[in-house]
């Protein structure tokens, strides 16, 4: 019998290579080489019906442009993320932390499906169906039209797609899933490829929109190849703290729409919710006229939000002090205190500085900046903000104030949450009206901005 033979993979980029290496040569990731047994898949090939189309090239101003259609999944949030909705054909990734609420995300989402006539076959490969039943019984989600399947057999998967003829289809979760032709064990690299490649071929031979759920890596990455996230058309990251009952699903592929929009649900005793109004959720439980806090209006995508920041500057009893901060690029945070120190005269070498983000949130946009820098000087002075203050702006390495997009959104955003004051950059405040309910203070440099928010 002959001995079979043995390829190392890539767990990132999926790269192949008949020895092992401790530095992958495809994508330089260090231990990353998996052994598994060479598998020669037996198929078709290119004499398959898939493969057989009789389609000319042709020139692509003759070509329609129609829009995609849509199907609205009757959860906003989610259908913000999507782009508008899911479109038919498409091939879905949804990765998150166990226990966050992928499984009751797609479940509710799959009810309100039924409810528009659609049918719906979720396949769980980690829970019997009793299981599903009773999560089902607990947010409410029974119909007829809404089918449950306990399988991890690709054939066996097939043959229910064949006899359900489902219009949405949830894979929970594709690591599970195997091929039985393909000796390796499920989760492995080339199982979870050739699956994804076959449900992949189900989405856009039926027209079948699909989600996959995928586990996710100590590092909070999809676990699995690379290649699993570059074959799909959507890849969705469901986010949340552990202490925190709110949860955001984001975006960071989309075929079908902006990778910038967030979605914020909260977990409640009968599953997810939609949290319409987040700014007010940010801000319930902020302390007023307390040193190193100010409020900035971030934007997420299309959408405003107002959150905390707290800043606590404290001398240190180190030679070298501790710079830590929790929701933002600690980079950034330590540009902004070398301006401080640059700029403003402000000898923070010998203290400690810790910045947060309230609620957990995390910002990653540069119009955060001026709000850090006024709640890092505001407990460094030992001085509060004004409590209906917000502010927003980008802060350059010479002390300037830049311009950031869509001002007037976070504007209004403020004014809508009862703020009397907005302290943001000057050249932003040309070409649109400004509220009258609401004062607008321009500033041009960061002293500027901490004349007037420390006053």
């Amino acid at each position: 019998m002959a001995k079979p033979k043995t390829k190392f993979f890539c767990t990132e980029c999926g790269y192949e290579s008949p020895k092992w290496f401790g530095k992958c040569p495809g994508c330089q990731a260090w231990n990353s080489m998996v052994e598994e047994t060479e598998v020669v898949v037996k198929t078709q090939g290119m004499n398959a019906p898939i493969f057989q189309s009789k389609e000319k090239a042709q020139s692509i101003i003759n070509i329609e442009s129609d829009k995609e259609p849509r199907i609205l999944t009757g959860i906003g949030e989610l259908n913000r993320v999507l782009g508008g909705g899911i479109v038919p054909g498409s091939l879905v990734l949804v990765g998150g932390d166990p226990g966050i609420g992928k499984s009751t995300l797609l479940l509710q989402t799959s009810h309100a499906l039924t409810t528009q006539g659609l049918r719906v076959l979720y396949i769980s490969g980690e829970e019997s169906v009793r299981q599903t039943k009773l999560r089902a019984d607990r947010l409410g989600a029974l119909s007829a039209e809404l089918y449950v399947l306990c399988e991890t057999n690709m054939e066996s998967i097939e043959e229910a797609i064949e006899q359900i003829q489902p219009q949405f289809l949830v894979i929970d979760s594709i690591q599970t899933v195997f091929m039985p032709e393909v000796t390796s064990a499920p989760g492995s690299v080339t199982q979870v490829r050739e699956c994804t490649t076959r449900f992949m071929r189900i989405a856009k031979i039926r027209g079948i929109a699909t989600v996959l759920v995928g586990h996710v890596t100590k590092e909070g990455a999809i676990a699995g190849p690379r290649m699993l996230e570059h074959m799909v058309d959507c890849v969705l990251y469901f986010e949340g703290e552990r202490h925190h009952t709110y949860r955001l699903l984001r975006a960071v592929k989309n075929r079908f729409g902006s990778t910038n929009e967030i979605g914020i649900f909260e977990m409640g005793e009968i599953g997810l919710t939609e949290v319409e109004n987040p700014s007010e959720l940010f801000l319930s439980e902020r302390p007023l006229g307390v040193a190193g806090s100010a409020v900035v209006a971030s934007m997420e995508g299309t959408r405003p939000v107002l959150v905390e920041l707290q800043a606590l500057v404290a001398a240190t009893h180190f030679p070298s002090p501790r710079r830590m901060c929790t929701g933002m690029d600690h980079q950034r945070m330590a540009l902004i205190i070398a301006v401080l120190e640059k700029r403003m005269g402000m000898f923070l070498q010998n203290q400690d500085a810790y910045l947060n983000v309230a609620g957990g949130v995390k910002l990653d946009e540069p119009a955060i900046d001026l709000a850090v820098a006024i709640s890092i000087a505001s407990s460094f002075r030992d001085i509060s903000t004004k409590p209906y203050d917000v502010f927003f702006g980008e802060v350059g390495l010479t002390g300037e104030v830049r311009g950031v997009s869509r001002a007037e959104t976070r504007v209004k955003e403020a004014a809508k949450l009862g703020f009397r004051r907005v302290i943001m950059p000057e050249k932003s405040m040309k070409g649109w009206k400004h509220p009258q309910d609401i004062q607008i203070i321009g500033v041009s440099t960061v002293a500027d901005a901490l004349a007037v928010a420390l006053d």
